[in-house]
């Protein structure tokens, strides 16, 4: 099967709606005052961390960091969010359908995507939710491991109002190790709500 990346053509091309829905957030980003610091990956096939997730802020501030920085990132939906009339929204906003339900695996199904993209980066919360939670899901390093691709923390400190990405480290298979280091990126940013973020502690464990 022919690797996903194909030049741009009138199906692909973002419909009016998304188009002015990006614009929309992206003049909001601006507005906010955010600046975008740091430089995009060398490597366009990558797993990025958005952490800490805690507000709804995040994906506004998110989109708009992505794109001071000139990079186009994915993140997973259900598959239920892919059906009319919110497909085409959905993928033109970077939305990449999983399946959930019974016995499909997300992670082997995220795994398989790389495998047909030369450029794909990944966007996933292991927090799962902008509430408190006490120990990050682990399916976003099963896939980098999987897909043998490295881990990018995605930054956005609500105390400076800058953000961006952080430099790209290898998944060696063993988590606790890997994630110490990935913990220490974060030690010094402020998220919207602290209390609700992740610990140091907790990131390591799995």
């Amino acid at each position: 099967m022919d690797e996903v990346d194909r030049k741009p053509s009138l199906l692909s091309r973002p419909t009016l709606l998304s188009r002015i829905v990006r614009r929309a957030l992206l003049a909001l980003y601006h507005a906010r005052g955010w600046k975008a610091i740091g430089a995009p990956p060398e490597d366009r096939r990558c797993v990025i961390i958005a952490a800490p997730h805690t507000s709804n802020w995040d994906f506004v501030n998110f989109l708009g960091l992505t794109d001071a920085l000139k990079i186009d990132t994915q993140f997973m939906a259900k598959t239920s969010l892919f059906r009319w009339p919110m497909a085409r929204f959905m993928r033109d906003m970077g939305g990449v359908p999983v399946d959930r339900s019974g016995r499909h695996n997300y992670v082997e199904a995220m795994i398989a995507e790389f495998g047909r993209r030369k450029q794909f980066m990944l966007t996933i919360a292991p927090e799962g939710t902008r509430g408190a939670v006490r120990q990050w899901r682990t399916g976003f390093y099963h896939i980098a491991v999987g897909a043998k691709v490295p881990l990018v923390c995605g930054m956005m400190d609500y105390a400076t109002k800058t953000g961006g990405l952080g430099p790209a480290i290898w998944p060696t298979g063993d988590y606790k190790a890997d994630m110490l280091k990935v913990a220490e990126f974060y030690r010094n940013t402020t998220p919207k709500f602290p209390e609700r973020a992740t610990s140091f502690e907790e990131i390591t464990n799995a």
